[in-house]
């Protein structure tokens, strides 16, 4: 059955507002059950049945899934055509120019039509409208023997330069693509991928050139590959000065009002690579830039990524020390209900683990207990790497609550069901950190010692300390508190300004 609730999430309010009352100028009759059955699932709170039931007093199923057929093509049209009417002018303009002069071509008159096609080229190539000035050339060309004046073999060349920097946009297109499903089969499915390697093999076979100049579509295509791959390889420090240098070009592009959504997209990009970087205050910065973006063209974008900016915002605010603001923030929206599941989830694990920091751990244990479905449904709306990092999480909520009996079925079952996955990605130090885990657990005043201390200092393959990453360095925190007997909050605080002084 069509998800209409995930549709209707899409809207604004205002937006609702407007679509109700195209509703009730429509209704012919006073059968307003279309309004009825769109406010139920905008309210997001009864099932299916239940809204049937409500509806028509019993459980008419077949008028039921009529009314919400006719709903579904409803809210195509109306998304449909809000799409079109805010549709950029620019493109609009030239589409017209080029209508404008067939019609004068098929009319007999050349120059008039010449005229209005060179208008329209020049708006085209201003605004890189590579498919656009496809047909423009087209044009030019196929009425070129009713314009003596005009230079076929300049026109020719152009269209040649055109299509293949309107091929290199697309190839680029075809490179994303498979970058993003070789991301998701890593992260979704658990594959074991050599990325780095697949990511250099497809930019040779689609040849493409990182320097060329792009559309502004295809630089935000260009800045998520180089993100991905610095997610895989946990370095995003690598990637910060392309970033930041690329997004000088995307700022002055001519179409960055158009392309509103990946404006957004890339300044998110930017904000969640200075925060992984340890770079708070600069993050802060860009993401006060994404909500003013997001209050544009009337918040059209707004409850798309309202809670990726909630998240990164409390994540920023918790590591520059600001722990009940980051809890009051991320505290505000965990009930929302979204489309954006995976956002949700890590909200959730987030709160979890500011109230272990916090030493709430009555709050953080009533948090954790509403993740009551299966590590592979998780797997599949987070990834594996976020069920790790959940299952970690409650192994040391577990010891820290003194649930004994807990704390052993949970080990077992996480080296039943992640020690071999771990080494097949070489991250035996999530083992090797457990295993310390398990000696606090079980000898805690070992950890005291001078000699676990030294045990610990060789057993791991230290990376950079300014490129570890966050979250790692948030869960070894917790056994460094341990073996020191401090406070957790202020041992992650101390370890995380260690790393900017390296900075």
């Amino acid at each position: 059955m069509t998800d209409l609730k995930a549709i209707i999430q899409i809207l604004t309010p205002e937006e609702e507002q407007r679509y109700i009352a195209l509703l009730e100028r429509n209704n012919k009759r006073n059968d307003t059950k279309n309004i009825q059955l769109f406010k139920l699932l905008a309210q997001n709170e009864l099932s299916s049945n239940d809204i049937c039931f409500k509806i028509y007093n019993s459980h008419k199923k077949g008028a039921y899934h009529a009314l919400r057929k006719r709903l579904y093509q409803s809210l195509i049209d109306f998304i449909a055509n809000r799409s079109l009417a805010e549709e950029n002018s620019v493109d609009m303009k030239v589409i017209k120019y080029i209508l404008a002069s067939r019609t004068f071509l098929i009319h007999k008159e050349p120059k008039i039509a010449y005229d209005v096609l060179d208008k329209a080229e020049s708006l085209a190539q201003e605004y890189q409208l590579f498919p656009i000035l496809n047909e423009i050339y087209h044009t030019k060309i196929q009425y070129a023997y009713l314009n003596p004046s005009i230079d076929l073999n300049d026109v020719i060349t152009s269209f040649r330069r055109n299509q293949k920097q309107h091929a290199m946009e697309e190839e680029l297109n075809l490179v994303y693509a498979k970058v993003r499903q070789t991301l998701s089969d890593m992260t979704y499915d658990g594959k074991v991928l050599d990325f780095e390697t697949i990511l250099k093999n497809v930019l040779k076979e689609h040849q493409i050139d990182l320097s060329q100049a792009f559309s502004f579509k295809s630089l935000y295509q260009l800045m998520t590959i180089v993100s991905i791959s610095a997610f895989v390889n946990n370095d995003y420090l690598k990637i910060e000065p392309f970033l930041l240098a690329t997004y000088q070009k995307i700022h002055q592009h001519k179409t960055k009002d158009k392309q509103l959504i990946y404006h957004i997209e890339v300044v998110y990009m930017i904000a969640n690579t200075l925060f992984r970087n340890k770079k708070f205050n600069q993050s802060i910065d860009f993401l006060e830039q994404m909500r003013k973006l997001m209050k544009q063209q009337r918040s059209k974008y707004e409850t798309a990524f309202k809670l990726k900016y909630f998240l990164l915002m409390a994540l920023n605010k918790n590591y520059l020390g600001h722990q009940d603001e980051a809890i009051d923030l991320l505290e505000s929206v965990k009930t929302e209900k979204h489309v954006d599941t995976e956002s949700i989830l890590d909200i959730h694990l987030s709160l979890v683990m500011f109230y272990m920091q916090k030493n709430d751990l009555k709050k953080a244990k009533s948090l954790y207990a509403k993740f009551y479905h299966t590590d592979n449904y998780y797997a599949e709306k987070a990834g594996k790497e976020w069920v790790i990092k959940k299952n970690l999480a409650e192994i040391i909520l577990y010891i820290e609550l003194g649930e004994i009996d807990l704390v052993d079925s949970r080990f077992l079952s996480f080296k039943r069901s992640y020690y071999k996955y771990l080494k097949a990605i070489n991250q035996d130090r999530v083992i090797v950190y457990l295993n310390f885990v398990n000696t606090y657990y079980k000898q805690p005043h070992i950890v005291k010692t001078t000699a676990f201390k030294e045990r610990v200092e060789l057993a791991f393959d230290w990376v950079n300390e300014q490129q570890e990453d966050i979250f790692v360095m948030s869960f070894y925190a917790w056994l460094k508190s341990k073996m020191e007997q401090r406070d957790l909050y202020k041992t992650t605080l101390d370890l995380i300004a260690k790393a900017q002084n390296v900075n």
